[in-house]
């Protein structure tokens, strides 16, 4: 088999597991990073490599993994074809996204479970590198409250159903990672504590929940709120609802989609005071058109309108979102003043030890894929590598 070798030569800035690092190079062979060391100092058994220089006002990050994204590009996780995973894989590396959660919408149980054996096929047999790493689902939805549906189609919304989650997770060959789910409806919380008993993250969402709820949810194992502030409980001073409580349990990591529009820059500084940079995931929540002019999509069976940056049902209710991951680390650090290292803890880290996938993902480290996204000053992509194959290239 032919060994495929690369040598990065980053004269700039590289975000290193918990350091920022200059003038270094990368060196990668067959998808893994196999050596790093500075720049002046590349051993010579190195010097006949492919060498890529990365410029001094540039700026090298681990690829992105976004545990929330329906689609992109025209495509969504609900299409349930080979096609549509693999176009929004091919799409994702232009916003340095290198990893995801293909996640499904509240449907038809034969819809979804269509998407859940689609997404089984392409792990199986279509997830290969120079292209975004589908890590598994999120099953968003039907386990949720009504009452803060947002945009999940309220007519396929139950009640949640181990039994039935059983016949899902083993329809989707056991890649469903993570569920939103309403812990205070009947069966919530045992059906918490079974997702967490099976290594599934239990993410409270689209949820009515009072303090106390939460509280049960987060002992019997929940790890995780969807989307913070945006389909749930808000908070009042005498009852802390679901979104706050999310930030006062340590327990709870919390997805924010950091597009000025779901979320207010100034409620993000909120969080960041609240829960630090580790108790946080940067989401898109991003929807098929993302990448597409302004238009009508679909959505869940439903129409959606895109119009300067927002996606609406017809009664205007925000429906996803057109976010972009790159442009969501640069809101976030213009919100809270943060550092492109506290930024990319965010947006790589946490969400690979979130999912335990941090022995390979999340960080520019000894031994795992060479999943590497190169940044300009105004966080815009220049390029992407996705298990060490160029996925996104400016301008080609």
């Amino acid at each position: 088999m032919k060994v495929l070798s690369l040598l990065l030569m980053v004269h700039g800035k590289a975000i290193l597991e918990n350091k920022v690092a200059e003038s270094i190079y990368i060196f990668i062979e067959n998808g893994k990073i196999k050596e790093l060391g500075p720049i002046h100092a590349v051993p010579t058994y190195l010097s006949n490599l492919e060498k890529i220089d990365i410029p001094v006002n540039k700026s090298v990050v681990p690829g992105f993994i976004d545990v929330h994204i329906h689609g992109a590009a025209g495509a969504d996780t609900m299409d349930a074809t080979i096609d549509a995973l693999e176009t929004i894989a091919k799409a994702l590396p232009a916003e340095g996204t290198t990893s995801f959660l293909a996640t499904t919408i509240t449907q038809k149980h034969e819809n979804i479970e269509k998407a859940l054996e689609n997404a089984a096929g392409y792990l199986n047999s279509y997830n290969t590198s120079g292209k975004a790493d589908i890590l598994g689902v999120h099953l968003e939805g039907p386990f949720i409250n009504g009452k803060h549906a947002g945009a999940q189609p309220r007519e396929y919304i139950i009640n949640p159903d181990i039994e039935l989650f059983k016949k899902w997770q083993s329809l989707a060959e056991g890649s469903i990672k993570l569920v939103t789910v309403a812990p205070e409806l009947e069966n919530g919380t045992n059906f918490v504590s079974y997702l967490n008993e099976n290594g599934v993250i239990a993410s409270i969402g689209h949820s009515d929940a009072i303090y106390e709820e939460i509280e049960k949810a987060v002992n019997a194992g929940a790890k995780q709120v969807t989307h913070l502030f945006n389909a749930m409980r808000g908070i009042h001073h005498r009852e802390p609802g679901v979104a706050g409580s999310a930030l006062v349990f340590k327990e709870l990591m919390v997805e924010l989609i950091a597009d000025g529009i779901h979320v207010r820059p100034e409620m993000m500084k909120l969080v960041i005071n609240a829960k630090g940079t580790e108790g946080m995931i940067l989401i898109t929540d991003a929807m098929r058109a993302k990448c597409l002019k302004n238009g009508t999509y679909d959505l869940g069976g439903q129409d959606v309108a895109v119009a300067d940056g927002k996606a609406l049902l017809a009664d205007g209710t925000l429906a996803g979102s057109i976010l972009k991951m790159n442009d969501s680390l640069k809101n976030i650090t213009e919100a809270a003043d943060l550092s492109l290292l506290e930024a990319v803890q965010m947006a790589s880290v946490n969400p690979a030890k979130q999912l335990n996938v941090f022995d390979r993902k999340g960080s520019i480290s000894l031994g795992k894929d060479a999943d590497i996204t190169i940044l300009n000053d105004e966080y815009q992509v220049e390029m992407t590598f996705c298990r060490g194959k160029i996925a996104f290239k400016k301008g080609s």
